[in-house]
């Protein structure tokens, strides 16, 4: 059991260290005769403020005996003495000793309050105009609304780290608007749970019927079911699943879902007699993909006279000769203002997509390559031999609002003339409707991925509802070229979207399926990572390979397989610094991945240049700890990322990560791990997607039973979205 909590009470006599972004804070505090060093995410202290910390006393290993405070209760001095001595300490703008005691001397104890509710009193004091008046003011309101703020999520155990962040979100009025509605909590920045912010709202008598709980309730479920990839959910499905969860009959829900459509906190559209609810915003990205599309797809076809022979003569230079389809491809790429790729692994996009490079440059076309992910772009570089680069980074972020923006939009076009978007399938409804808005009416879009492989980890399934749509030209890649066919990777991959079971491979191929079950699964696992391939094949275990697992959960989930493989590969040493995070330790060369888009994170390339925002299933190397700030720096490809105590939690160890974490990514080897998983997991995409993540080697260990369950289910778990409908409907 945790050793109890002690209880510190004092008055701040010295500000040692603070970050107010994170509330992280070191502070010395005069208790009775002695001084103690209090340090912790306890939002901000200032001098002369009494406070309670809660926590226990620790020896540090470079700063000695330390009060660790858990939590902090923040008290503003009543008497003169201590506000002299908060006022004198330089807490607020345009404050000085001189000034606090001039303020104190005419104000008493009420200065405190005259500077909260009565600030143009302070223009009394000579120097202080209107203007200063109003900042010292605001800055007083704000530092005591963070406190409050911490001392009133902090009753739920919410950490001070949080409550920062929702204050930040919120504004001032932060405390008012989470007791007026404390189910604002279910939603950005924390996103919590609906069951815990329910025991919150009950403490704050908001009864189980209460107009804001129903409302709450559907709002949670459909950001849910964005989280899990949906852009929309049939009203009916939407009405039963969250009256079920908040345990009220379907009426009272349908009731505040109507009105949520009269006030547009929600929006609706209607096809073939069901309707759809959605959250307002990812309607818009539906109808405006669908409208720009529609619209291009309609123009005349590009004039391309003399495309037979320029094809020709690419190849003579080139010497090769592209297959029917591959030529139609081409054709169709040159003329079209939209058009989709498609096809699985070895069947050509990439001698495809070169010859269209070719052509527009031959043509002096302003050319464009980018891809969801630094990975994804980083081997579209090397395959094309072309710069380029991620969406992002294309539309350049900007961060200077606090609120994330793109500089390239639809009052600043990109000038580019030609975008080719790769791994098409990886792309959410948002992103691509920042793209498609930023584009001139005359740029050409060519899409390209493999529609097998699993949809976008965020909301949407582009790539299949625009080929399922039939409006925009699309050409599949089917023949298996014969340099490719030598690799059982593809042939397997084939198989699998054929429905037919895969071949187990032997020594001479680049594919194994090794049967193992339970707990063997995941001992043979650790064993190819760490020692078998290796010595076969020279792989390093880190770099080159790669566990997948369609799960995070049991003995072949992330989990596990993370906490073991860390063990093998990068065990504690004591030349080798860590961070503990919650259960987690964070070591010198731990392999992480990102698991949240965070765009303010600050990172620096290998040449200078730096740079913000690091995104979802980016992985890297741990490159340098600092125990005594607890801070990290992680190599990403060609980024240096530094990470603070305040956003740890987004980094998870990526010794294993799951299949949908991996998409966009390619790895010299990877292992598979396919013993047993839940059913639901068990479908035919996602080991598809697995297996052709593999650049070089694969091994399946697993259960053929469960590989032969996986291929013949087809029944992925449904994606609601309208915009294949919305497609058509703009052709009406």
């Amino acid at each position: 059991m945790p050793a109890p909590l002690q209880k510190l009470e004092g008055v701040v006599e010295h500000l040692i260290y603070e970050n107010r972004e994170t509330g992280y804070s070191v502070f010395e505090v005069r208790s009775g005769d002695s001084y103690v060093v209090v340090a912790g995410t306890v939002g901000e202290v200032c001098i002369g403020q009494k406070v309670e910390a809660y926590g226990q006393m620790e020896v540090h290993p470079n700063h000695g005996e330390q009060f660790k405070a858990q939590s902090c209760n923040v008290m503003l001095p009543e008497q003169k003495e201590g506000i002299l001595a908060y006022l004198s300490s330089g807490a607020l703008p345009y404050v000085g000793p001189a000034t606090a005691k001039k303020l104190v001397s005419l104000f008493g104890d009420e200065t405190l309050e005259v500077i909260a509710q009565e600030p143009m009193k302070l223009t009394q004091i000579k120097g202080i105009t209107e203007q200063k008046a109003q900042a010292i003011s605001n800055e007083f309101r704000r530092m005591f609304g963070v406190q409050e703020v911490v001392a009133w999520l902090g009753r739920y155990q919410i950490p001070p780290v949080k409550a920062v962040e929702v204050f930040r979100y919120y504004g001032p009025h932060t405390l008012q608007m989470l007791t007026d509605n404390p189910y604002l909590l279910c939603g950005e920045p924390l996103n919590l749970k609906f069951s815990v912010v329910d025991i919150i709202a009950a403490e704050q008598k908001i009864q189980p019927e209460d107009t804001l709980r129903v409302t709450a309730g559907a709002l949670y479920a459909l950001r849910y079911n964005a989280n899990q990839g949906h852009t929309c959910v049939p009203r009916q499905r939407l009405v039963e699943s969250t009256a079920s969860f908040i345990r009220l009959e379907p009426e009272q829900v349908d009731r505040s879902v109507e009105a949520m459509l009269e006030t547009q906190e929600l929006s609706r559209k209607e096809f073939d007699g069901t309707e759809y609810l959605f959250l307002p915003d990812l309607l818009r990205a539906e109808e405006d993909i669908a409208s720009i599309l529609a619209q291009r797809s309609q123009y005349p076809p590009l004039p391309s006279r003399g495309i037979e022979n320029k094809i020709r003569i690419l190849e003579q230079t080139q010497n090769l000769k592209y297959a029917p389809l591959q030529k139609e491809a081409i054709i169709k790429a040159m003329e079209n203002r939209v058009f989709v790729l498609t096809g699985g692994p070895g069947t050509g996009k990439t001698t495809v997509l070169n010859g269209v490079l070719a052509l527009c440059q031959e043509q002096g076309e302003q050319v464009a390559l980018c891809a969801p992910t630094g990975r994804a772009a980083k081997r579209l570089s090397e395959i094309t031999e072309c710069k380029a680069t991620t969406i992002h980074r294309l539309l350049e972020v900007d961060y200077s609002s606090g609120v994330v923006r793109f500089i390239h939009n639809s009052q600043n076009l990109l000038k580019q003339s030609v975008v080719i978007l790769d791994e098409m399938s990886m792309v959410d409804v948002k992103l691509f409707q920042a793209l498609l808005l930023a584009l001139r009416p005359s740029c050409r879009v060519i899409m390209v991925g493999d529609s097998e492989q699993l949809p976008s980890v965020g909301p949407g399934n582009l790539l299949g509802e625009i080929i399922q749509s039939g409006v925009v030209p699309v050409v599949r890649l089917t023949e298996i070229f014969r340099q490719a066919e030598k690799s059982l990777i593809v042939r397997n991959a084939r198989r699998i979207s054929q429905g037919e079971m895969i071949a187990a491979g032997d020594k001479s191929d680049d594919f194994f399926l090794m049967e193992r079950t339970g707990m063997s699964c995941a001992e043979t696992i650790c064993q190819l990572v760490c020692q078998r391939l290796p010595a076969a094949y020279g792989y390093d275990p880190v770099q080159d390979i790669q566990v997948l697992t369609p799960t995070k959960t049991g003995w072949g989930g992330t989990i596990e397989l993370n906490k073991e493989l860390q063990r093998l590969l990068n065990p504690p040493d004591r030349n080798k610094p860590e961070i503990q995070w919650g259960d987690r330790f964070f070591r010198l060369g731990d392999k992480v991945m990102q698991v949240r888009n965070n765009y303010d994170l600050i990172y620096e390339r290998e040449d200078g240049e730096p740079g913000a925002g690091v995104f979802n299933g980016d992985i890297g190397i741990i490159v340098r700890v600092d125990p005594q700030e607890q801070t990290l720096l992680v190599k990403m490809d060609d980024r240096l990322v530094a990470y603070g105590k305040d956003v740890l939690g987004d980094l998870e160890m990526a010794y294993a990560i799951t299949v949908h974490k991996s998409q966009g990514n390619e790895f010299p080897a990877v292992v598979l791990a396919a013993g047993d998983p839940p059913r639901k997991l068990c479908y035919r995409n996602l080991l598809y997607t697995g297996v052709t993540r593999a650049r070089k080697l694969c091994v399946v260990v697993g259960s053929k039973r469960v590989v032969e369950q996986m291929i013949q289910n087809t029944r992925q778990a449904k994606r609601y979205s309208c915009l294949s409908r919305l497609l058509r409907e703009e052709l009406e």
